[in-house]
């Protein structure tokens, strides 16, 4: 997917091992509006030549998030013929599945209502279209179509989230950063029929468009993002603050287009639901049917401080939940010590902002933060300059919890993961 251009001979080369070359001049969350005249150079190779090549460098990363997966998927498919379970219902026609194959299948509600948690003007558009419309051109169910989709997506988002990594730090990183983010304690969703990994993807390709110098393209993909989860405006908020950070710098309209065009996904949904409500805060009075109100964090640490101190036995899946918030925490913090490209840490920031600002329901948080992949940089970082041993042990203990732990949200959990 990178099309860096070749520098001429006498030039140095400063990237890492297995790295492609950062732009010239590329300051830390901000790209160039335009490029700057210089000398000649060779013509970059074509779209069908870069597609093979940048898939071919990817395959060890692709590869592992297969095989990680794979893992979790065969403990899920033991533990459920142990209890007389079918695989296949769990992972493409439960929870909130269920939702976006009722959008697909009769749209959405006209009126607000009064019933919690049942009006699904909440859920955002792009996924549900995507399986009406394969669905209607391929055999199969449209849960199975659905499911399908989320599975592509996945290895679209394994593939940008290496891209990223190797991109910044090297393709070893890369790898690690793919297998860490396949190894999550909720990576299970991602061969869900749910919106985690093609959200992942707009966010991943969208940040790598960032980082290398294509700031419509970053636009575009934040502007899909913004129609599929609610937390898009944290890839639009990305976006958009590195298009102004570039254009303090110097005005480009390509740039002033990018910021924005960023949040047009997401404001688009938002404005529509008003209209179709006839009020203008109609999204934000679905979401309080739904119990997602911004309390600045209070109930979230009402939760932490129950599970965590005053509850005698807690339950397994939600002492994961806030385990993976509180590192979500540490891991941010890590992140900006180590001066991450800031697209990374706007992106990461204001995902955990919005996930620990909620006053709504607290056991799918963990998910919620699923595609907040950079918050894993650091991880991989430390794994890239570890000893085999250690990587061995961490990386056999993350796959095989990851595997448990999605058996268990999914089998013994009672609720949505």
């Amino acid at each position: 997917m990178s099309s860096t251009a070749s520098r001429p001979p006498s030039a140095p080369s400063r990237k890492p091992p297995g790295a492609d070359e950062p732009p010239s001049g590329l300051l830390p969350g901000s790209f160039p509006g335009t490029r700057r005249p210089g000398p000649s150079r060779t013509p970059a190779p074509g779209l069908r030549t870069r597609v093979p090549r940048a898939l071919l460098r990817a395959a060890p990363a692709l590869l592992g998030y297969a095989a990680v997966r794979l893992v979790g998927l065969l403990v899920l498919a033991l533990w459920a013929h142990r209890q007389q379970h079918g695989v296949w219902p769990m992972l493409a026609t439960q929870w909130d599945a269920h939702w976006y194959l009722g959008i697909a299948d009769h749209g959405y509600t006209h009126e607000l209502g009064s019933a919690w948690d049942a009006n699904n003007l909440a859920f955002f558009p792009l996924y549900p279209v995507l399986v009406k419309a394969v669905a209607a051109v391929t055999p199969g169910t449209r849960a199975t179509v659905g499911l399908v989709i989320a599975v592509v997506a996945s290895f679209g988002a394994a593939w940008g989230i290496f891209s990223v990594g190797h991109r910044l730090h090297g393709r070893r990183t890369g790898v690690l950063l793919t297998v860490l983010w396949a190894a999550s304690p909720v990576g299970l969703v991602q061969w869900m029929g749910y919106t985690e990994s093609l959200f992942t993807a707009f966010a991943a390709w969208s940040l790598y468009a960032l980082l290398t110098r294509r700031p419509l393209w970053a636009a575009a993909l934040a502007s899909l993002a913004g129609l599929t989860r609610p937390t898009g405006i944290a890839v639009a908020a990305a976006v958009s603050v590195s298009a102004l950070l570039a254009l303090r710098r110097r005005f480009s309209a390509r740039t002033l287009a990018a910021a924005a065009l960023a949040p047009a996904g997401w404001l688009a949904y938002v404005g529509w639901v008003g209209l179709r409500l006839e009020r203008w805060d109609g999204y934000f009075a679905v979401q309080r049917l739904w119990h997602n109100e911004w309390d600045g964090g209070a109930e979230t640490l009402r939760r932490m401080r129950e599970y965590l101190a005053y509850d005698s036995t807690p339950e397994l899946f939600l002492v994961t939940v806030t385990v993976t918030l509180l590192a979500s925490v540490a891991l941010l913090a890590l992140a900006a010590w180590d001066r991450q490209p800031a697209p990374l840490l706007v992106f990461a920031g204001v995902m955990l902002l919005i996930v620990l600002g909620s006053g709504g329901v607290y056991f799918p948080r963990a998910r919620f933060l699923l595609p907040a992949f950079p918050l894993l940089l650091p991880l991989a970082l430390h794994l890239s300059r570890a000893s085999a041993r250690c990587l061995t042990l961490t990386l056999t203990a993350a796959v095989l919890g990851s595997a448990y732990c999605g058996a268990y949200m999914t089998l013994v959990w009672p609720s949505a993961p």
